[in-house]
């Protein structure tokens, strides 16, 4: 991962996504899904925070959060954020490819989790899956919000706008992807299946379900504000249904809650 991609698009990222009528939809059943997976109390990680949306939100809660990204512009992006909101927030940088904290980080979490994407810009996920091992506690749970390989909206709407080549982008393992402000990064599609077969060793599933299975993806997001009462009634009928077997597939983003099993296997 390029850290350089993603510190030229910190400045903007919030007002691009997070705040936009499409990202606070997702953003509602992400932290439906924190919430009910993730504890109140304790040490948590994020991998890959971004601007810290989502750190601060638990923060809020009450746990003691350790906020991790490989880019700097966007870690200053959450520290803000989290003094502004009067919440404690521990930031360290990280490479998802190669993870390594500060030696004042505590040594092992009571949970962690990842939104919308960073475990896509790795091609190799076994060190990250060893390094999780020796820091999530056995019980504790991780949640990661990952880029599906099937996304009928990338068929439908660049397909309607004869952009076949997006239209079947998430086919390529590895390719370059528009992080925006004229950045790029390479991605990489990994299904949900394929994440729990690589983590089986030490963490068991405990649940899966589809983001966007229904809400478009972010470059149609603006039909979100065009159209809310439509989307509105999408977003809560797609709440109901992301869980069943297709929709955990067939969607812009999976979420995949993972537990750490203890020494006896359980």
């Amino acid at each position: 991962m390029s850290p350089a991609a993603f510190d030229a698009i910190a400045g903007a990222y919030d007002a691009d996504f997070t705040t936009t009528p499409l990202g606070a939809l997702l953003r509602e059943r992400l932290w439906t899904l924190l919430d009910q997976h993730l504890p109140t109390d304790g040490q948590l990680l994020e991998l890959g925070c971004g601007t810290g949306h989502d750190a601060v939100h638990l923060a809020g809660r009450g746990a003691r959060v350790w906020a991790t990204d490989q880019s700097e512009e966007m870690l200053s992006v959450a520290r803000k954020k989290a003094e502004k909101q009067g919440v404690q927030l521990q930031t360290a940088a990280l490479d998802l490819a190669a993870p390594a904290l500060p030696k004042n980080a505590p040594g092992q979490f009571d949970g962690a989790w990842s939104s919308f994407g960073p475990l896509n810009c790795i091609a190799d996920r076994g060190p990250l899956w060893q390094w999780l091992t020796t820091r999530i506690r056995p019980g504790g749970t991780v949640v990661l919000v990952v880029m599906a390989p099937l996304a009928p909206w990338d068929w439908l709407w660049f397909g309607a706008h004869g952009q076949l080549r997006a239209a079947t982008r998430r086919r390529g393992q590895g390719g370059r992807a528009n992080a925006g402000a004229g950045s790029t990064v390479r991605v990489w599609y990994p299904s949900w299946r394929t994440l729990a077969s690589e983590a089986a060793a030490s963490f068991s599933v405990v649940h899966t379900e589809g983001l966007g299975v229904l809400l478009p993806i972010s470059e149609a997001g603006h039909l979100v504000g065009r159209f809310p009462r439509l989307f509105g009634a999408a977003a809560q009928l797609e709440a109901r249904i992301a869980g069943l077997p297709p929709c955990r597939s067939l969607c812009d983003h999976y979420a995949l809650v993972l537990r750490r099993r203890d020494a006896s296997g359980a």
